[in-house]
């Protein structure tokens, strides 16, 4: 077999070669028959055996900072990471207060976690551009938890004017209540911790794939809702009720509107002056970005006027407006988290792993993209655990990577994760010496940079009509997970999410489409003939494509698929061959019978004339009358006994000359007529595109076996072309091919088959016009 290959400079290529099948390409391409690759004894082995690289190279992918650290240039990136470190110092400090807030803690539990879980990123993350800390949608998270096991009606302090234990209910006994939602919130992140840093260890980190980015952007959406409702009570200076559990965010805003004439004016005002001034200089900011060296802190600044004022406007004694109250200066010593809480949060925990650790490796990745550099998922999934272990240990609750520090990191030049040691240097220093001085700073203004900094988040919104013209199944999955997000709580509403997004996919496998498919003449392309005019069906063949794998889920309507799209409806074909064999029976057990009775009557009937010469006698009620000449009754014989595929069947050929009755002979030639008009006695060939099928279950291969079996029932052959390699092996491993289906009808293009088909009836392709401008031509 002589094969080339040739491309001119023309941008043309042309290929001759003979036909190939599954066979003939195994040995022409040489198809190795071993194993590939080690056996798993070897590898077991080589995975024991310790040498120094191997050292060398495990700890540099557990210790990240080993690789780079030590070739770290001062000059190159010193400045720009201490630039960047400054700046996102600056604004981990109002932002940790005011997420702290969002997790139902005191203010400087935020700084916590502004601190120790930089310092454990920096150690052992991947990515130099995120900034880990304190994040909405975690603090939510948390914050809901904390709320549902430690409410404000299980801390109510009964009191009466002599300070005994009786009377009626007085406030809030904030300092233990506090004091528990701190448990709780440090056995969430060290239980997260810990799923993040198991799952990590297994090289577990691809279960992030099954949180697609419209559903991640859908949930993040709707747990902004979640934010900004849990913050009006600090914008109008009311108190209304806590309610968990599905459709809270509803009951919480009836409850808002309820307490709205109970509002805190001066409380309002603040707010309002606060949340307008900065929503002016965020937007100056943007529009300026490019000429001001840095984005003005402007969060930083409104802390600190609006600490002043209060402080020395007396605001929480004068107009009751609610402060941040006391923070403790310098650090707490590590202490080990209630482990009994761990049953009752253990379902909120790896919710809040799966979606930070989502939130974490999406950003850091497109940083990774955009600067050239790789980030280890997995290796993320362990920082991220370890810094939630850690942070659980010293009174932190569960971070993530926050977008609007990470693009202040980036945009002030910083380029290594040092930037980040030196932001957790600043918010070290205020802890140790500045924390004080925050304590009369209005609680409105903290929610007021929630707010803010939830523009992101909002804008996310407009992914609908994006998502209207792209992809309407995404558009699905962002408006089904917003929803359940927002009115089933946060972990119900993560799971219902995952759970929804998996059903579309199994959905869309399950209904997939179905293609047939024509030649384009003078080229080997075989595309839809629905949808590109120039593909040519190609007479007796039938070439059938389906757009996703065929598997349990979808076997059964692929073979309905093939005949509705073919035409050939296999169940009438075979009832009709089974009545023609049935009818051909009887026609011939009646000739017979008419032969032997016919055989009987002459030799009865023969007479010895006077001059011994015999003449056979016949009586005119025995005499046969024909209908039509001899021709015409051999014509209709072979109407009547035609075949399944419209050849004659020369078994049942009727001799000329031979006496054949007229009973019903009109209808049986009507019926061999419809018969080879619904059979399609054209077709010969079924040519299978198995190019899309990445994996053959068994419930495929039976149904792949099934339609070989009933098509060559009605005389036609089926082909398999384009099959991978994983999947012609699961075929030879499920005992697909036989004497019946031998591998020879496995063929590795489309083009192989139609050649062969063709060849085999000894037949051409047929006369097209070219659809290429150039010259072109395929021949057998």
């Amino acid at each position: 077999m002589r094969m080339g290959v040739y491309e001119p400079k023309t941008g043309e290529f042309s290929v001759d070669r003979g036909i190939l099948d599954e066979l003939r390409l195994d040995e022409v391409a040489r198809k190795r028959t071993g194993p590939r690759g080690p056996a798993l004894k070897e590898r077991l082995r080589e995975s024991a055996r310790c040498s120094l690289p191997k050292l060398k190279v495990w700890l540099f992918s557990w210790l990240p900072i080993l690789s780079w650290l030590p070739r770290y240039k001062i000059r190159e990136n010193g400045l720009g990471d201490l630039i960047s470190g400054v700046s996102v110092g600056i604004m981990h400090l109002p932002q940790g207060m005011a997420y702290a807030l969002l997790a139902s803690l005191p203010p400087v539990y935020g700084l916590y976690t502004s601190f120790y879980p930089v310092l454990v990123y920096f150690i052992f993350g991947t990515s130099r551009h995120v900034s880990v800390g304190t994040f909405a949608v975690i603090s939510i998270m948390i914050g809901s938890v904390c709320e549902r096991l430690a409410p404000d009606a299980n801390f109510m302090a009964n009191i009466t004017s002599n300070g005994s234990a009786v009377g009626e209910m007085g406030e809030v006994d904030k300092a233990a209540r506090d004091a528990y939602r701190v448990q709780i919130a440090t056995s969430i992140t060290l239980l997260s911790g810990i799923f993040q840093v198991l799952l990590g260890l297994v090289r577990f980190g691809f279960v992030v794939t099954y949180l697609s980015e419209p559903l991640v952007r859908g949930y993040t959406t709707g747990a902004a809702t979640h934010v900004v409702v849990s913050q009006l009570k600090y914008l109008f200076g009311i108190n209304p009720k806590r309610f968990s559990g599905p459709m809270s965010q509803v009951y919480i805003l009836i409850d808002l509107c309820y307490e709205l004439p109970g509002t805190n004016i001066p409380t309002l005002v603040v707010s309002l002056v606060a949340l307008a001034v900065m929503i002016i200089v965020k937007e100056l900011n943007a529009c300026y970005s490019k000429k001001l060296p840095l984005p003005i802190p402007i969060e930083l600044i409104v802390i600190i006027g609006a600490t002043v004022i209060s402080y020395y406007g007396n605001l929480n004694q004068m107009y009751e407006i609610d402060v941040v109250g006391v923070i403790p200066s310098g650090l707490v010593p590590p202490r080990v988290p209630d482990l009994s809480l761990f049953p009752s949060v253990v379902g909120e925990a790896f919710a809040i792993a799966v979606v930070g650790y989502a939130i974490n490796i999406s950003l850091g990745k497109t940083f990774g993209l955009k600067h050239g550099y790789k980030v280890d998922s997995n290796q993320e999934l362990v920082a991220l655990g370890l810094c939630n272990t850690v942070g659980g240990f010293f009174q932190c609750y569960s971070v993530t990577t926050s977008l609007s520090r990470s693009l202040i990191q980036e945009s002030t030049g910083g380029k290594t994760q040092v930037a980040g040691a030196i932001s957790a240097l600043i918010v070290l220093v205020t802890v140790l010496k500045l924390g004080s001085l925050f304590e009369e700073l209005p609680k409105a203004v903290l929610a007021t940079i929630v707010f803010v900094n939830l523009k992101g988040m909002f804008k996310q919104y407009m992914d609908i009509p994006m998502l209207w013209k792209s992809n309407k199944v995404d558009l699905l999955i962002w408006v089904v997970t917003c929803i359940c997000t927002v009115l089933l709580n946060l972990d119900l509403g993560l799971a219902a999410s995952i759970a929804f997004s998996l059903l579309t996919v199994i959905f869309r496998t399950q209904l997939p489409k179905y293609y047939l498919l024509g030649w384009v003449p003078g080229t080997e392309l075989y595309l839809d003939t629905e949808t590109y005019e120039e593909a040519k069906e190609i007479p007796g063949i039938t070439i059938f494509r389906s757009s996703a794998t065929v598997y349990y889920a979808n076997a059964e309507m692929y073979r309905d698929a093939l005949e509705d799209k073919s035409g050939i409806n296999i169940n009438k074909l075979l009832k009709q061959k089974k009545k023609q064999a049935a009818k051909q029976q009887r026609l011939q057990a009646k000739e017979e019978k008419r032969a032997q009775k016919q055989k009987t009557k002459e030799n009865g009937a023969v007479s010895v004339a006077a001059n011994g010469t015999a003449h056979p006698v016949h009586k005119e009620t025995d005499s046969v009358h024909w209908r039509g000449s001899n021709a015409d009754l051999q014509k209709g014989n072979g109407v009547a006994l035609h075949s399944a595929n419209g050849c004659v069947n020369k078994g049942f050929e009727q001799e000329s000359g031979t006496h054949t009755c007229d009973v019903g002979h009109d209808t049986m030639l009507e019926e061999g007529r419809s018969a080879e008009v619904s059979s399609g006695s054209c077709k010969h060939s079924i040519i299978l595109d198995l190019s899309t099928v990445g994996f053959a279950d068994t419930v495929a291969l039976k149904t792949l076996k099934n339609i070989c079996r009933d098509f060559g029932e009605v005389d036609m052959t089926v082909y398999l072309a384009g099959c991978q390699v994983c999947v012609v092996r699961q075929l030879e491993r499920g005992g697909f091919f036989s004497a019946s289906i031998p591998k020879s009808r496995l063929f590795p293009s489309i083009h192989d088959a139609v050649l062969h088909c063709l060849n085999h009836m000894g037949k051409d392709l047929p006369s097209y016009d070219c659809a290429l401008e150039m010259a072109c031509g395929t021949q057998l």
